[in-house]
């Protein structure tokens, strides 16, 4: 669980050594600056932004009742990250497994990727689809009851 919080807290450790060397240096506002930007660096990289995560074998469970995608997904991850922003309010729609926490889901992309964790890998009507286009995974998801 620590590997999930790492980039972020880099992050935020960064922005206060910027912030404060820039306000030494005497100009308060371009350290706000600069602190805020790594500030949402670290909320962008972060598990935060992300729908709460699920165990693979609940979303699994899950996608098979209600139909929808399943969504294999790494903190830290431009491609998952650009994914979930694009998704927008759709996102929570699906059902999201982190695979750094979930060694179960961690299996399943492996197996679906011929023994790589790429992600997203989005697993649709049990067919894996690695890295797809944010409008055909909303695409897949059903309509709304």
């Amino acid at each position: 669980m620590r590997r999930v919080w790492r980039l972020p807290v880099l992050f935020l450790l960064s922005g206060a050594v910027v912030a404060t060397g820039v306000a030494l240096g005497g100009n308060p506002v371009r350290a706000l600056v600069f602190l805020v930007m790594f500030a949402l660096l670290a909320v962008a990289h972060s598990p935060l932004i992300f729908p709460r995560p699920v165990p693979a074998a609940e979303a699994l469970r899950r996608s098979a009742a209600d139909g929808r995608p399943v969504v294999y997904w790494r903190p830290g991850c431009t491609y998952c990250l650009r994914l979930r922003l694009r998704l927008g309010r759709n996102a929570s729609r699906l059902h999201w497994v982190n695979i750094w926490s979930d060694p179960a889901g961690a299996a399943v992309v492996r197996a679906a990727t011929g023994g790589d964790e790429t992600v997203p890998t989005v697993v649709v009507a049990d067919r894996p689809h690695v890295n797809p286009a944010p409008a055909w995974v909303r695409a897949q998801l059903p309509p709304r009851a």
